[in-house]
């Protein structure tokens, strides 16, 4: 429901699947999601962990390339650098909520502030949620040459989500984000094909 949001974040969709082909491991992901109250308001504070082959310089790369998200990210339709001063991006984002039969549109405008090849933040200007910010941070694995990447987040929709379904439903939709990252940054870029030299 809510996994558009969840990155400029980062996501991974790899439809890895067809009956013949042969299964492909993916990275090891831990979700938690709690409902909790702050400052007078239902809010939902998310924990996810993930480890992946990639180098951190890959993964940075990928991370900030924030107008690429809606091409990995599940439900997110667009994202625009609306402007860059320095360590802080300003990026409006366009998605899709999706409970049951129904369909809302969302559309965000958020602070990402990056600490390079270390971590980004992220915290709403204005859009459809009472409240969201986010933490992702990139921790070099030396011993694979990998990369471990940990997010963190606390959210508040301004539309209704149900109490009892509302934590299952936003872990569904970040272990399917999360999972949608994670297999962008490990995924191998198609080789360049040289053109065949003509005599």
């Amino acid at each position: 429901m809510m996994r558009f949001l969840l990155f400029l974040l980062l996501g991974v969709t790899a439809q890895i699947g067809m009956a013949q082909a042969p299964k492909l491991e993916l990275p090891k992901l831990e979700v938690s999601v709690n409902r909790v109250d702050h400052e007078g308001q239902h809010m939902y504070e998310v924990d996810a962990t993930g480890t992946v082959a990639a180098p951190l310089p890959k993964v940075w790369r990928i991370l900030t390339g924030y107008e690429r998200m809606a091409e990995f990210v599940p439900d997110m339709e667009s994202c625009k650098v609306l402007s860059r001063n320095g360590n802080e991006v300003i990026i409006e984002q366009f998605g899709v909520a999706r409970f049951l039969f129904m369909t809302r549109t969302i559309h965000l405008i958020v602070r990402a502030t990056e600490q390079p090849m270390s971590s980004i933040d992220i915290s709403l200007i204005s859009g459809d949620m009472k409240h969201y910010e986010a933490h992702w941070e990139l921790i070099p694995v030396p011993e694979t040459g990998g990369t471990k990447i940990v997010y963190k987040g606390r959210m508040a929709p301004n539309f209704y989500v149900p109490g009892l379904l509302g934590s299952k439903m936003i872990r569904g939709d970040i272990e399917r984000m999360m999972s949608a990252v994670l297999a962008r940054l490990d995924r191998k870029d198609a080789p360049k094909v040289e053109a065949i030299p003509q005599p």
